[in-house]
């Protein structure tokens, strides 16, 4: 059974860059990439969440993609993952397939997210056609477990099964939940066998010490290198709190601004000096007083923690 261990480590959720007219400009990518290697990110994935891949076409989903291939260029080890998850089995295979066979590291998939009644017994049947006719042995693919949003859980009891007939294929899971006893429940059943990436930034230490093999998060967008520290500490036995706390401040003060593809850009732009990319409907940019009081509520955390 393969443990994926070589994907561990820290990924940011990056935001993708959207113009003024909602276009994509996938030719931006790149130096965004740029900077969360410089601040000790491992990998990125793109199209999640963060990156709002659900707004996007399958052929814009396969440009920023391909746009993103350049930064193997200087950084051959940098790992890439994509978010392929959609609503049709089809598109979800198509998609993830493409992922392949441009070399990415592995893919993140939301279950189908728009019959929240599905059944186990219908989810396996899903993910083992996408598995079966889309994912290489040795590549990997994980499940993506946010279910306030997607309204879908991955049980135990499908995670097992995956793990069980897929051994050299399914991977793990992205765990957003932001469910503590979740993340341990999931070291406790699993152990190494799963691997295991931390959505939620406030509970990074604990869920490496539950057997998590890393994290993937919005705010590594900004505060990568916190999180790369306390990756860092873990794997030599180190007192990290001080970085987790500020992380945990971080994560605070972001949640006050949420939805978090809005946010993560106006803050790369203001502190960071990125073009100032909006965001596809339906979500909206930032109200300019708002990133203002973001910003000071950032500053003033940084001066107390």
């Amino acid at each position: 059974m393969q443990t994926f261990s070589h994907l561990s480590g820290v990924y940011a959720a990056v935001v993708t860059p959207v113009k003024d007219d909602f276009s994509l400009d996938s030719r931006a990518l790149p130096a965004l990439l740029e900077f969360i290697i410089e601040r000790g990110c491992h990998g990125a994935l793109l199209l999640g969440t963060t990156g709002e891949g659900p707004s996007f076409a399958p052929s814009e989903r396969l440009a920023l993609m391909r746009s993103a291939l350049q930064v193997r260029s200087t950084h051959p080890g940098f790992r890439l993952l994509a978010g392929t998850g959609t609503p049709s089995l089809t598109e979800t295979i198509e998609l993830t397939g493409a992922a392949f066979e441009l070399g990415y590291d592995g893919v993140v998939v939301l279950p189908p997210y728009y019959f929240r009644k599905a059944s186990d017994e219908g989810l396996y049947l899903w993910f083992s056609q996408v598995i079966q006719q889309a994912v290489p042995a040795g590549k990997a693919l994980l499940g993506y477990h946010i279910p306030q949003v997607s309204g879908v859980s991955f049980s135990f009891d499908l995670l097992s099964r995956l793990k069980s007939n897929f051994p050299n294929q399914f991977a793990g899971i992205k765990d957003s939940s932001g469910d503590l006893d979740h993340a341990r429940l999931l070291g406790e059943t699993f152990k190494q066998d799963l691997l295991v990436l931390n959505g939620n930034d406030r509970l990074f230490s604990q869920a490496l010490q539950s057997g998590a093999g890393g994290c993937i998060t919005a705010c590594a967008n900004l505060c990568s290198a916190d999180l790369r520290q306390v990756w860092d500490g873990h794997q030599h036995s180190e007192d990290t709190s001080n970085y987790q706390s500020r992380l945990i401040s971080f994560r605070s003060v972001a949640e006050r601004y949420q939805p978090f593809p809005p946010l993560m850009k106006a803050l790369l732009a203001r502190q960071y000096g990125f073009p100032c990319w909006t965001v596809r409907p339906p979500l909206l940019p930032l109200a300019g007083e708002l990133v203002d009081q973001a910003v000071a509520d950032l500053h003033s955390l940084w001066n107390n923690v």
